[in-house]
């Protein structure tokens, strides 16, 4: 793949055949940035490219450390989690805890090293398989963040925060900072003692332990630096977000792994350089930011991306096969030159490409004041699936070109998305937030592109929006709790099904029940659990509750989903025993009403508020005047009303 030094066997084809077999990962960046150039002519902007370098920069950073495990033959699934959690504790030590900020960033980085120490102590001596303990630490270190951060994000020390920023107006901190750690890893790798251990071990253990290294001591310090650069990765992430998010990086150990594996590096250790990581971890970046700017389904874009990583693990095979031997890193002679001189090549073949390409696209940008794009939370919800059913039924309406994207409960991801949107110069932007606070330096950025912003369902910090659609969650919370309690005659016990942490929906209906529920001291909340607003966590949680209070007489879940898993684990007593109360007025929800195992739905309706925004959306970018809050109300759906509910 591309940044191993390869020999070639006698026999061997020689050429363009052999350059490209040997430089697969380079190859395939080239042509991925031909194509997209190609493809869109929002692409080749210098900022849309310096958006792929900010959004290719946690990736890089986590996936650099990880190179030093898995050339060691190891791996670390924990690198997400420890990312977040570093992130955790230099903002709740900064802000909370009054701590110097100075000294919050040392235990930050403090706590990324333990956690790696943990990591390596469990390999090294405690004879767990990578694998495993590294999975404990996944765990281990998002409960910690939880824990820390109560659930709820926290805001970010200001002095830290300017890592999220730009240099002189227009070079990105991250991607600064991502250059460095990777001339740190490429230094480790190629120049220093454990570097070459690390090769030594992952090319055979057993004849490295016989050579007289020290492999455990080894394997300690390698897991540390992977906990050293994830606790780095966290902080620029944090940064970048002005907040220190407890699900942050949630599924990025996989990423950085993958960057890993498509830059070159053999899972089964002794081969990997940092250049390759880079390689890697750009053109995952470059994937996503022209899969956005080409309006692919995100659900697609999953599947695009599988692909490419199976694709550079058989271009790996396939280079084997015909004849390449990988070397480990600075052992070939010539090897620094050759790669140099490829390099170069390579830049030279995709500026020349690109560049006629580019010509393809010169006056593109007419009528992009008619497109509109719109970035949801999730569309693993019927609910924000309902809010892009309206939206899309009204631009098809209106003649406008949507495009929908899924930030699947990520603020980094979205924050990507919204960057892809300012950089395509869209009319308007449609966002639903992950988080109001994580989402505000994206949408400053539209703000600064004179693009209107319209945030839907949930309101945007520290920026401005044209207007927020919104239905009232505080007070949809607070109708939820007199539901409950006149249909309980206003004694009894309940317990609470709680939405993903760190959301401010689950924040904001959460304390609107909590308000509505103290006229009612006769209620007593015996549990609360969190369930992720998923119908599968729902009905887990739910059965678990049920056999230490197996006599509670309600439940309040903070959307339809996690209620209609409720329901499916009290079985006949849902409606009868006990009364369910959920949230959204969702088709499933509506027809749990009707059939009267579950009580009551607070009812919102999605659809309209998609419809609504998109509207919003046009009047804004036609400078047209739009109020500031547009609220649509909430209702109380019981089965008495629920035929003439419209939805």
């Amino acid at each position: 793949m591309a940044t191993d030094t390869l020999k070639s066997r006698p026999g061997a084809s020689g050429g363009l055949r052999r350059l490209l077999l040997d430089n697969g990962a380079l190859t395939a960046l080239v042509v991925l940035v031909i194509a997209m150039s190609a493809l869109s002519g929002d692409f080749l902007t210098a900022d849309n490219l310096l958006n792929v370098g900010v959004q290719a920069a946690v990736t890089a950073i986590l996936a650099f450390g990880v190179t030093f495990v898995i050339v060691s033959a190891g791996i670390d699934l924990s690198v997400g989690s420890v990312a977040a959690l570093s992130a955790t504790v230099l903002a709740w030590s900064a802000t909370e805890a009054g701590v110097p900020v100075a000294l919050a960033v040392v235990l930050a980085v403090v706590t990324g090293v333990v956690c790696g120490l943990v990591n390596g102590f469990l390999v090294s001596y405690g004879k767990l398989p990578p694998f495993i303990a590294t999975l404990a630490m996944l765990s281990v270190g998002r409960g910690l963040s939880l824990v820390i951060s109560q659930g709820s994000p926290i805001a970010f020390p200001d002095s830290v925060s300017h890592l999220g920023d730009t240099l002189g107006g227009w070079l990105p901190v991250p991607v600064l900072v991502m250059v460095v750690m990777g001339l740190i890893t490429a230094l480790v790798l190629g120049r220093t003692y454990i570097g070459r251990s690390m090769y030594a071990i992952g090319g055979n253990e057993e004849a490295a332990r016989l050579s007289g290294l020290r492999v455990k001591r080894q394997k300690l310090a390698i897991y540390a630096l992977s906990g050293l650069f994830a606790a780095a990765a966290g902080i620029v992430l944090a940064a970048r977000l002005s907040s220190a998010q407890p699900q942050a990086a949630q599924g990025y150990e996989l990423d950085a792994i993958a960057a890993v594996v498509i830059g070159g590096a053999s899972l089964a250790g002794g081969t990997g350089k940092a250049s390759g990581t880079l390689i890697g971890a750009l053109i995952l970046a470059v994937l996503r930011n022209g899969l956005n700017l080409l309006s692919v389904s995100a659900f697609w874009q999953q599947v695009v991306i599988g692909v490419v990583i199976a694709l550079a693990v058989l271009l790996d095979t396939v280079r084997r096969k015909a004849g390449a031997t990988p070397v480990a890193a600075g052992t070939a002679p010539g090897g620094k030159g050759r790669q140099a001189a490829t390099y170069v090549l390579a830049a030279v073949v995709a500026v020349a490409v690109v560049g006629a390409t580019s010509l393809l696209h010169g006056g593109n940008s007419t009528g992009k004041e008619r497109k509109v794009g719109l970035s949801l939370s999730t569309l693993n919800n019927p609910f924000f699936v309902q809010i892009r059913a309206g939206a899309e039924q009204e631009a098809e309406k209106r003649g406008v070109d949507l495009t929908v994207t899924d930030a699947q409960n990520d603020a980094s991801q979205q924050a990507n998305q919204l960057q892809n949107f300012t950089s395509e110069g869209l009319g308007a932007i449609v966002v639903n937030p992950v988080d109001s606070d994580a989402a505000g330096p994206a949408v400053r950025s539209a703000n600064k592109a004179d693009i209107p912003v319209i945030a839907v369902d949930r309101g945007v910090g520290k920026a401005d929006t044209a207007a927020l659609v919104a239905s009232d969650n505080v007070e949809g919370g607070r109708l939820g709790a007199r539901a409950l309690a006149e249909k309980l005659g206003g004694k009894g016990t309940i317990v609470i099904l709680q939405g993903q942490a760190g959301t401010s929906a689950s924040r904001e209906r959460g304390a609107g029940f909590a308000e509505g529920l103290r006229a009612y001291p006769g209620i007593e909340v015996v549990a609360k659990q969190p369930a992720d607003f998923d119908r599968t966590k729902g009905l887990d949680v739910m059965t678990n509750l049920l056999q230490a209070h197996p006599d509670i007489d309600g439940v309040f879940a903070e959307n339809d989903e996690m209620a209609l898993g409720a329901i499916k684990a009290l079985g006949t007593k849902a409606g009868r025993s006990v009364q369910v109360v959920g949230f959204d007025g969702t088709p499933d929800g509506l027809k749990a009403v009707e059939a009267g195992t579950l009580y009551a739905s607070v009812a919102q309706v999605p659809k309209e508020l998609g419809r609504i925004a998109v509207d919003n959306a046009l009047r804004a970018a036609d400078g047209k005047r739009v109020e500031e809050l547009v609220k649509v109300p909430v209702k109380v759906v019981t089965k008495e009303n629920v035929a003439g509910f419209g939805g």
